[in-house]
């Protein structure tokens, strides 16, 4: 796809599930690609698979949780590329348990990742793109960031921050050219369930039998890619399960009522 030729895409939790389908994508596409993550030799076999030159990617392992020293990552893009034409905020982790039975650092944990390390990263990319006066930020949140629902308290309020923070980011930068994106997966086929933490913090450990029916990221990804060319606002992906945010929004009685009747997992 011409559009996507030496646009240069910046993508977080790049080593799995939605974030690799994208990179996977986007390469293919000739588009340039910083790929994050925490497990640097997951993102090498990404970009083997991807059998692509050098000189289209950048690997980038970041810490969420513990983000340090934004700024210099920031610099090696550009020193590279020279600009910063997407930012795809992708990394997280999701959540299996009741609130009452979840450790408040289980919550820290997840709102740190979640929240604060994609905020972390968004206002050291802000400058470049207010420079450049054009650019766009999207953020993958959850239909959960629509909603609260069952074993998701501590995910779903992260989630939830992120819509705050991101549409305002995009009435204070409309005036840059700026664009901002939320992207709202539904259940995707992805290890998101097995990496999610229990009360104690340990990892839930297995997929979701609704996940495994579910979308594939391959199928999600070239969805999501175009949804952000033609710069949509809100990016719904995903199956049967997005009519939840409608109901929500419509039919707030029914969805009281069936939130607590349809399976967490």
């Amino acid at each position: 796809m011409q559009t996507l030729k030496n646009t240069v895409w910046w993508i977080t939790g790049a080593s799995s599930g939605i974030g690799k389908s994208m990179c996977l994508y986007l390469l293919k596409q000739g588009a340039k690609v910083v790929l994050s993550s925490r497990n640097e030799e997951s993102l090498m076999q990404v970009v083997k698979e991807a059998n692509v030159d050098t000189n289209q990617y950048l690997i980038l392992p970041l810490d969420l949780e513990n983000l340090s020293s934004p700024s210099e990552l920031v610099n090696s893009v550009v020193q590279k590329f020279g600009k910063i034409d997407y930012l795809i905020n992708n990394g997280g982790i999701s959540q299996r348990s009741v609130a009452s039975e979840t450790d408040l650092a289980v919550d820290r944990k997840i709102m740190e990742t979640n929240y604060f390390g994609t905020v972390i990263l968004t206002k050291a990319v802000l400058p470049i793109m207010i420079v450049q006066q054009q650019g766009h930020i999207a953020a993958v949140s959850s239909v959960v960031g629509k909603f609260g629902f069952p074993l998701r308290s501590a995910y779903s309020a992260s989630k939830h921050a992120l819509h705050g923070f991101f549409e305002s980011l995009r009435a204070e930068n409309t005036k840059n050219n700026i664009k901002v994106s939320l992207i709202i997966p539904g259940r995707i086929n992805t290890m998101v369930s097995n990496n999610a933490l229990v009360g104690n913090g340990n990892a839930y450990g297995l997929l979701d039998e609704g996940q495994a029916k579910s979308m594939s990221p391959e199928v999600a990804a070239p969805i999501i890619i175009h949804a952000l060319l033609k710069g949509k606002k809100e990016i719904l992906v995903g199956g049967k399960e997005l009519l939840m945010v409608h109901i929500r929004r419509w039919l707030p009685r029914l969805f009281y009522y069936l939130s607590t009747k349809v399976s967490a997992k």
